[in-house]
């Protein structure tokens, strides 16, 4: 048995549990979630954090989580100078947590803290990630479920079988999950996918979706789509592949054309078959574009690694009492009014191994 599972066994209230949740103009809803959380939370332990993430919000959202910080330092706020995307906040709080066991949920309230109590007994059981599985959506349209559905089942029949279907970012994770899933530092993330990559033993629990608690969602189609193909991109050379078998298949088809070309032009056929041919023309002409666009994608992503620029920028905190010692992470000179804690610029690369002392003689 692990020592966290002794020190859990032993009681929760000495264990402590850190809260990541990311937040980008959730001006409405924030009250919601820091009214019920720390109800929760004190039910499980008597020490725990509540690190949110401001990814750039304009609606007032940094302020609602000051004025709460200031009567609690318990609840810290991380806040980016710019939106760096849902997966760079998540990332950002978890390289600042500090608890033995770790929770990252939507800041909306339709991850419900009702289930941090069975997520906590499956931990107690031995397993390094607990995920709660989405069995019913309510206030989703009928095309956004269909939609994740289909995400799902494309993700687990070309790129990986080992991600569950359904299954969002609202997970927990044991303090050696969390270091596992700090050692990746690409710059596009699919944190779904990492943690299926990591292959740590992981519980499945059902849960029924609630509708958000206030506001509007700010996941559009269009981000819905831009994280789809990051997630693809990321985790599998699959769309080149496949664009490799459809130039095959157009080759074979231009073989067969051409021959089809050959017997008009001696049959004389009329022109209906020359509109024909230059429709196939104008459609191989477009699926080899559509190629050269992926391999773009593919190259431009390895430009965009090769530069090593910061995962996210830092620009102010609340109750955070020094900065994490990780890679690709870039924190301005910030000064904490709360603890009086200055926070000092530091941009960090990456990890360079001592090399080894050579031996004598």
């Amino acid at each position: 048995m692990s020592a966290l599972a002794l020190q859990i066994r032993s009681g929760v209230s000495n264990v402590k549990i850190s809260v990541v949740s990311p937040v980008y103009n959730e001006y409405e809803v924030l009250p919601y979630l820091l009214d019920a959380l720390p109800k929760a939370l004190v039910k499980l332990t008597d020490h725990y954090e509540i690190i949110l993430v401001d990814d750039g919000s304009t609606d007032g959202s940094d302020r609602v989580i000051r004025e709460r910080a200031e009567s609690d330092s318990r609840i810290k706020l991380v806040q980016f100078s710019r939106n760096f995307g849902q997966q760079a906040a998540i990332t950002a709080g978890l390289d600042c947590v500090t608890g033995d066991i770790v929770v990252v949920m939507d800041c909306d309230m339709q991850d419900p803290p009702e289930m941090l109590g069975p997520m906590l007994d499956k931990i107690h059981q031995g397993y390094d990630v607990v995920s709660c599985r989405r069995v019913g959506r309510d206030g989703e349209s009928l095309f956004k479920r269909w939609s994740s559905t289909a995400f799902y089942q494309v993700m687990r029949s070309g790129i990986d079988h080992r991600i569950p279907p359904e299954v969002g970012d609202f997970r927990m994770y044991t303090r050696r999950a969390v270091d596992g899933i700090r050692a990746f530092r690409e710059q596009h993330r699919f944190m779904r996918g990492l943690v299926a990559w990591l292959g740590l033993k992981e519980a499945i629990l059902p849960f029924h979706r609630p509708a958000r608690a206030a506001g509007q969602t700010k996941y559009p189609l269009s981000k819905l789509i831009k994280l789809a193909w990051t997630a693809i991109s990321s985790s599998s050379p699959l769309p080149l592949k496949a664009s490799s078998y459809l130039g095959a298949a157009m080759l074979l088809s231009s073989v067969c054309a051409a021959c089809l070309f050959l017997i008009g032009f001696f049959a004389d056929w009329n022109a209906t078959s020359s509109l024909a041919w230059v429709s196939f023309l104008l459609g191989l002409s477009g699926l080899q574009m559509t190629a050269i666009g992926l391999l773009g994608d593919y190259v431009g992503r390895v430009f965009e690694e090769s530069k090593s620029r910061p995962l996210y920028v830092v620009s102010q905190v609340c109750n955070i009492e020094h900065s994490p010692e990780q890679p690709r992470a870039l924190w301005l000179d910030t000064h904490d009014a709360q603890s009086a804690v200055r926070v000092e610029p530091r941009i960090y690369g990456p990890i360079v191994l001592p090399a080894a002392p050579r031996k004598a003689g």
